[in-house]
């Protein structure tokens, strides 16, 4: 089978204008090369290291903003695509909220766990990332944490969450301090 190729942002998160971050794509195997794609238009091969390649935004503007995706190919034939990563780029007015977990950062397999998203301001949604995941989970405000029933190794790493209020226009947070989870 084509291989499955992955894209997320390092740090994720929306990102302010003059921030920096990092577009990686990886896959399982192979020795190909991967193609930036921005809305549709080729922008660059990526360097890469092994079955992994970045681009870095820095001094991010609202230009950097857009639907990025990466096109690996071996031998000038494209064997897979991935899904389309949306990077925003914005202004940040809020402070970063608090990011915790119950019952720790060490857990067993199958333990319940709470991640929480704290506040100072009464904020409209919480995201929780995961690093290395395309898509965040949505923290709604009625209830700032999310809860994980049953966690599982792959649910391990490095988490940060983000908050947004909603007026006139939708006004973001900082993003949390990380925070890692290792489930033995």
């Amino acid at each position: 089978g084509a291989p499955r190729i992955s894209i997320f942002l390092k740090p994720p998160g929306v990102i302010p204008p003059g921030g920096f971050t990092t577009i990686c794509c990886s896959c399982q195997h192979g020795n190909g090369n991967f193609i930036l794609y921005k809305d549709g238009h080729q922008l660059r091969t990526l360097e890469q290291s092994g079955c992994r390649a970045k681009f870095s935004i820095s001094n991010a503007t609202y230009k950097d903003k857009g639907t990025y995706n990466c096109h690996y190919l071996e031998g000038g034939t494209v064997l897979a695509r991935s899904n389309g990563l949306d990077v925003m780029v914005t202004g940040i007015r809020l402070p970063g909220p608090d990011l915790s977990v119950l019952p720790g950062h060490e857990v067993t397999s199958g333990t319940h766990v709470i991640f929480r998203c704290t506040t100072t301001y009464r904020s409209t949604g919480c995201f929780l990332y995961l690093e290395g995941q395309i898509r965040a989970q949505v923290l709604s405000r009625e209830q700032d944490d999310y809860s994980f029933s049953h966690v599982q190794k792959g649910d391990g790493g490095r988490y940060s969450c983000q908050c947004f209020i909603k007026n006139a226009s939708i006004e973001w947070s900082a993003v949390s301090k990380t925070l890692d989870l290792v489930v033995r």
